[in-house]
């Protein structure tokens, strides 16, 4: 985990120019760009900018989400980078999230569309290397620690608020169950074509074999709600970052992600023999919380954590896939060993 993984084929120079000139022809005025950066921690789907641009009477920190070139070869296979910014309008109403700035359709500028925000500042739990094994948050008290993890799943509380009949949410496409579960197969398919993966696919069955009786109503799902995800100041969100994934569906499918991917650092802290943060994030504490603070209790945690392992297993093989391309890793023998988390989902199949 201590290599970053390689997110762009793009160069910044070239970039930069064209950001500048996209800006100036926005506003009609002189524009002056920074330099711009790539951020390094987290993140491994879209391309995320940062830059400081300014105009006569106004300067602004901005952050800039690219879809990802195709040679780049793309963790997901669309990013409607429209969807994401009228999401994000309508989250940010219920749930602190960066003032969403402009959204540009047009790949003529950058060579993908884009979108532009307000840069909030504050700290993230990294991924690399993982907040469980070092850093602030490690290292925090655990009142603190915990005064984090209330808040943050007071935030999916308030998310899951949201009328999910607003008509900026329409560009989610159907909710249910059925239909979220669905879409994840489809995107199995389309990450590793003929491939077959036997621990995913063997996931799936296990879902269709588990399915809740009754699953919960349909809300505004962030869908990669996790603590690497959010800006905190003081331990207390004040961004929510990242919105690809949002769709429509239960409840749970938030909280599963929220549990299992805590569950997916921990295992990295204790397989290289350190104590990680058994106390954090588990699903007792965080269903606890949900309840006191929505009034609704979570059911089918089980369920809901096995499709956490599952999807996250897709994602994490589509990005070794994207390692194999780079020449940064070979392909394994087992392809099971493309799921860097294995070891997880068989512990959850075996029950």
């Amino acid at each position: 985990m201590s290599e970053q993984m390689r997110t762009s084929t793009r160069d910044l120079a070239d970039l930069h120019d064209r950001l500048r000139g996209w800006l100036a022809g926005r506003m009609g005025v002189p524009v002056t760009v920074s330099e711009l950066e790539r951020p390094g921690g987290n993140g491994m789907s879209s391309e995320t900018l940062f830059f400081t641009a300014a105009w006569p009477g106004a300067t602004r920190r901005c952050v800039a989400r690219l879809a990802p070139a195709r040679e780049a070869v793309p963790v997901f296979p669309s990013y409607d980078l429209g969807a994401q910014f009228a999401v994000m309008r309508v989250a940010s109403r219920h749930v602190p999230a960066p003032r969403a700035l402009w959204y540009e359709p047009d790949d003529a500028f950058l060579g993908a569309p884009f979108i532009v925000m307000e840069r909030v500042d504050g700290l993230v739990p990294p991924d690399v290397m993982p907040y469980t094994m070092e850093g602030w948050l490690l290292e925090a008290a655990p009142a603190d620690r915990r005064r984090l993890q209330d808040a943050t799943v007071g935030v999916l509380a308030a998310l899951h608020s949201a009328d999910p009949r607003h008509e900026a949410l329409a560009c989610l496409g159907p909710g249910g169950l059925r239909a979220h579960v669905d879409a994840a197969r489809e995107y199995y398919e389309w990450a590793h074509g003929s491939l077959r993966i036997p621990v995913l696919e063997r996931a799936f069955a296990w879902l269709e074999a588990h399915w809740p009786a009754e699953p919960g109503p349909d809300v505004l799902n962030w869908g990669d709600a996790r603590i690497g995800n959010v800006i905190y100041r003081d331990f207390a969100p004040v961004a929510v970052l990242d919105w690809e994934m949002a769709a429509l569906g239960p409840r749970e499918v938030d909280l599963g992600w929220m549990v299992f991917l805590h569950r997916f650092f921990q295992d990295i802290a204790v397989a290289l023999g350190l104590p990680g943060l058994p106390e954090f994030m588990r699903r007792e504490d965080v269903c606890r919380t949900y309840h006191q603070i929505s009034g609704y209790e979570p059911r089918d945690m089980g369920f809901y954590e096995m499709y956490a392992a599952l999807r996250h297993g897709v994602i994490m093989a589509r990005v070794w896939h994207r390692r194999i391309h780079f020449g940064e890793q070979p392909m394994p023998d087992d392809p099971d060993d493309l799921v860097m988390h294995r070891a997880a989902i068989e512990e959850l199949l075996a029950g």
